[in-house]
């Protein structure tokens, strides 16, 4: 009797503390993921690579024109012209892996740097040896998107739009049950929307450059018509142009691209932050599939053919997470993405495979208990 007794009082007395510790963890209720398509961390940390701002390093049209709009005498000032939402506001609220001059680095693991086995692994948390293609495969991984949508508290709250047609194999939409609107599919499919009819007639006009990608304004078109009318818990993002525009050999548009991808975060992120259902309430990741080569011509390309493609990038902010911006001495890898959706969400992914990498170490913002 007296030992249980004893254990009553110690549960009395360490149970409180217990769940206080619980409750000051923050948890985003909303998550927006977002990936462009092979933007290299070169870009994303420097800016404007001076050596490709030509017509023979980068096929250039107009120098002075490309320039004027990116380039600047230091580093820091040419990666805020070349991206102001991320750098202004996302890695000054939040939190940015990547950057090797900070002894930081984001690994790939799968082996094979290029973007069927990147999405894989940023949204299965398993770098996949045997994911080897871009073929239109169903994925016979579970992403953390559908692990989340098996989820009654998320269950038809989750969506996805991508500029890339393979998107729906990569998430497996038969298997997953997750809508997934991608490539050249029309966006007013199921729904009765005057703007995106007008957009669907628009896209059919414009001359597809590439078949298998449609331009990334109308998978942004598609996405925010999807945040307002749906307003999913979970919705991905994955824009494509800035790849595209990197085989082509177009550092021109290639730049562009990027500039406008920043611009469609930031409308994204401020069209969230507009509605109470989401305002304060919602995290942001936002990473890349794979990196590129360097150089004349290496930095058209990815793949275990050119050094440097298995270097990428990751940032996230959002409710709990310390404003550090880019973070010093941390090594982590692609694969942790998918857990620290979970995580965010406040779940745990690693219980659908013992192989998941964990999540990011991000630094939680610390609530201090006055009482």
């Amino acid at each position: 009797m007296r030992l249980i007794y004893l254990y009553s009082i110690l549960v009395f007395v360490i149970l409180p503390s217990s769940i206080g510790v619980m409750a000051q963890e923050a948890v985003a209720e909303r998550l927006l993921l977002v990936t462009l398509d092979g933007l290299r961390w070169q870009e994303l940390f420097t800016g404007a690579d001076a050596r490709l701002m030509t017509k023979d390093g980068g096929n250039v049209n107009d120098e002075d024109a490309l320039r004027n709009r990116f380039f600047r005498d230091s580093p820091e000032e040419r990666r805020i012209a070349l991206m102001p939402f991320f750098w202004n506001s996302m890695a000054a609220q939040g939190q940015v892996f990547g950057d090797p001059d900070h002894d930081s680095s984001v690994t790939v693991t799968n082996g094979h740097f290029f973007s069927y086995p990147g999405y894989n692994e940023i949204l299965s948390g398993i770098g996949d040896p045997a994911i080897d293609s871009n073929d239109k495969n169903p994925n016979p991984n579970v992403s953390v998107l559908e692990f989340l949508h098996n989820k009654s508290n998320f269950a038809g709250q989750v969506f996805a739009f991508g500029s890339w047609d393979v998107f729906p194999f990569i998430l497996n939409e038969g298997r997953s049950g997750i809508p997934v609107n991608a490539g050249w599919e029309p966006l007013n499919e199921g729904h009765d929307s005057d703007s995106l009819e007008r957009l669907d007639a628009i896209a059919k006009e414009l001359p597809a450059v590439w078949p298998s990608v449609r331009y990334d304004i109308f998978t942004l078109e598609g996405a925010l018509h999807c945040l307002r009318t749906q307003k999913p818990k979970i919705l991905y993002v994955a824009l494509g142009e800035t790849d595209d525009w990197a085989h082509e050999g177009r550092y021109d548009l290639y730049l562009d691209s990027a500039n406008r991808n920043d611009r469609y975060i930031q409308r994204l992120w401020q069209a969230a932050q507009a509605m109470p259902e989401f305002a304060n309430k919602t995290a942001l990741i936002l990473t890349t599939d794979h990196g590129r080569g360097d150089g004349r011509e290496g930095w058209k390309s990815h793949g275990v053919d050119y050094p440097g493609s298995d270097k990428m990038w990751i940032a996230v902010m959002g409710p709990g997470i310390k404003s550090l911006g880019v973070r010093n001495s941390v090594h982590v890898t692609q694969a942790q993405v998918a857990a620290t959706v979970a995580k965010l969400l406040g779940h745990d992914f690693s219980v659908t495979n013992q192989n998941v990498a964990p999540p990011l170490p991000l630094a939680p913002v610390v609530v201090e208990d006055n009482q």
